[in-house]
């Protein structure tokens, strides 16, 4: 099944959370949230379980054919992201869809497929204490969720707390989100006291008096 991404978008590596174990009659739905300084990135793996795959191809093969076209794809990754919805500090951020790959109806019957859906969301700027709330509505009758946020790569950012609803559905993150001039600075007095201690270190070096040495025969 080939592989359906928006015009302008960039090739990315759609790998997500490993697969997990699920019941064959759930449809897992596992989300892993990225943040960075001006973006949060969304990655969605979907594996519909083998039970419950029937309901999910009427959604996803619109015209019974046995395939699915690309419209198809384009149009169920809507369908999801129209089920999603993020916010930051209180404000919704609309969701953009980065890349959709799909595995063949042949895989997903016999409960290997996953549908992988990669989304970004611009970051307004905001004060240093941040609050993110994710919520996913996709498919809840049959759907087992789970949600998951990566330890920022930035140091200026670091997590503070991450809240989940008994199913997962829906997660609240608090973060802090230094500001360039505070990352500055903090560099600039680390740097001072580096410096301080090795002028001490020089200058303990060069108080000592000179060890007496005996006259050589």
């Amino acid at each position: 099944m080939r592989c359906w991404r928006p015009a302008g978008a960039a090739v990315v590596a759609c790998a997500l959370l490993p697969c997990h174990a699920h019941r064959l009659d759930e449809y897992l739905q596992a989300a892993l949230i990225t943040l960075q300084k001006d973006r949060v990135q969304l990655e969605i793996s979907l594996t519909p379980g083998v039970a419950v795959l029937p309901a999910v191809l009427l959604a996803l093969d619109a015209d019974r054919d046995g395939t699915l076209s690309e419209a198809e794809q384009r149009a169920y990754a809507q369908q999801v992201m129209g089920d999603l919805s993020l916010s930051l500090d209180g404000r919704p951020e609309p969701l953009q869809l980065v890349s959709a790959v799909y595995p063949s109806i042949d895989e997903m019957r016999e409960g290997l497929g996953t549908i992988r859906l990669k989304l970004t969301a611009m970051v307004p700027s905001g004060g240093p204490d941040r609050k993110l709330v994710f919520q996913n509505r996709h498919r809840t009758e049959i759907a087992a969720y789970l949600v998951n946020c990566l330890v920022p790569r930035d140091p200026s950012l670091r997590l503070n707390g991450q809240h989940r609803s008994y199913d997962q559905s829906l997660f609240r993150l608090e973060y802090v989100q230094s500001s360039a001039s505070q990352s500055s600075l903090w560099f600039s007095a680390a740097g001072l006291l580096l410096l301080v201690r090795l002028a001490w270190h020089r200058r303990a070096l060069g108080g000592r008096s000179p060890q007496a040495t005996e006259p050589q025969p």
